[in-house]
């Protein structure tokens, strides 16, 4: 069995600066490429829309967050920002009208910006996925899709810097909206099961449900990086996100699947804890089976410190911030991305300080120091 020092890697210290800067609100406002365009954004009533786990601004600036994070080119990280305004086959909300607005976006972003995300929003971003994944990128990076519309549909030839780029971008696409409720009304994504009434199945439809993460799109996560990873003319075109070992590691679904549900049973409090011995065993094999989140790794480091295992607790801390800070979201979104790293970065504090509350009350007064 594979000891606790074994599950846990160690923190990257770059990684985690990068991160730190992007944790308050007003990182977007000093991003000298991003900041012009959001008050033009923002006027189109973004903050206002529902989107999945939050709002349509949420959803847009957490996208481009995990784009910056990651190190993307000024138009990479523009496409995050904008990649729905024109809307999709996904979303209905329009906020330039492609038919008379793409000059005006043209104008504040700049045409190759432009470009990306008018062709992100038109084209069909499910058979996208479902060919890049089945290997049918040609062997200079190129990929064949259709546009969105009624049939028959016309095909386009994306680049291989295109095919990177929307990959790249749907990964973080998928981290920042991603939950249990997707996983219901989307079934089967990128093969959507559209057969199922919300008269019949209403229960899955019910908003938001149990906030659950996600049980199903990490792994297909991991296959969209190892997809370019593996793709030399792919692999060149853009900075491969640091998720999954900088898209080398698989995640199998069946993994995905059973570490979600052992780490859920812990936090539903379906493992006894008055001894810990279950609950600790439960996320200890849900981390082995996916250890690239950060939010098991978080909640182990908590179990251990409350059993006086003080290193052990320091490690999953170190390691539950790497994952924090390789994606830039939050994998359970029933917290925001920043606090699950503030309570993180607590609970890595008390654990080299050997400082954990033996009071219940005084967990409520801690702080960072």
């Amino acid at each position: 069995m594979t000891h606790p020092d074994d599950l846990f890697s160690p923190l990257d210290e770059p990684l985690l600066q990068r991160a730190l800067a992007l944790l308050d609100d007003e990182w977007l406002s000093r991003d000298a490429d991003l900041a012009p365009v959001l008050p033009v954004v923002l006027a189109r009533g973004v903050g206002q829309d529902w989107h999945k786990a939050g709002t349509f601004r949420h959803h847009l600036v957490g996208v481009a967050r995990s784009l910056t994070l990651w190190g993307q080119p000024r138009e990479v990280r523009l496409l995050g920002l904008l990649h729905s305004v024109y809307g999709n086959a996904f979303v209905d909300l329009v906020k330039f009208e492609a038919a008379s607005e793409r000059q005006r976006l043209q104008q504040l972003v700049g045409e190759p910006a432009e470009h990306l995300v008018h062709l992100f929003c038109t084209m069909n971003r499910g058979q996208f996925v479902q060919r890049l994944l089945a290997g049918q990128a040609q062997g200079d990076g190129s990929l064949r899709v259709e546009l969105n519309g009624p049939a028959p549909r016309r095909e386009v030839l994306l680049s291989a810097y295109e095919v990177a780029a929307f990959a790249v971008a749907s990964m973080a696409d998928t981290i920042e909206q991603w939950f249990s409720w997707q996983d219901e009304v989307f079934s089967r994504f990128p093969a959507t099961d559209t057969t199922r009434r919300q008269t019949v199945h209403w229960a899955a439809s019910l908003w938001p449900g149990p906030m659950r993460p996600t049980a199903r799109m990490l792994s297909q996560v991991a296959a969209l990086g190892r997809a370019l990873q593996q793709h030399p003319p792919l692999a060149g075109q853009l900075p491969l996100p640091p998720v999954f070992a900088g898209c080398s590691a698989p995640l199998a679904p069946a993994d995905e699947a059973a570490a979600c549900a052992l780490y859920w049973s812990v936090v539903q409090l379906d493992q006894p804890l008055v001894d810990l011995d279950g609950a600790t065993s439960a996320l200890e094999q849900a981390v082995r089976l996916n250890p690239w989140v950060g939010e098991p790794q978080m909640v182990l480091a908590q179990l251990y410190l409350s059993a006086g295992r003080d290193e052990d607790a320091a490690r999953a801390a170190r390691g539950a911030l790497s994952q924090f800070c390789a994606w830039g979201n939050a994998w359970d979104k029933r917290v925001q991305w920043d606090a699950w790293i503030a309570w993180t970065r607590i609970l890595l504090q008390s654990a080299e300080q050997g400082s954990w509350p033996e009071r219940l009350d005084k967990l409520n007064n801690l702080a960072l120091r």
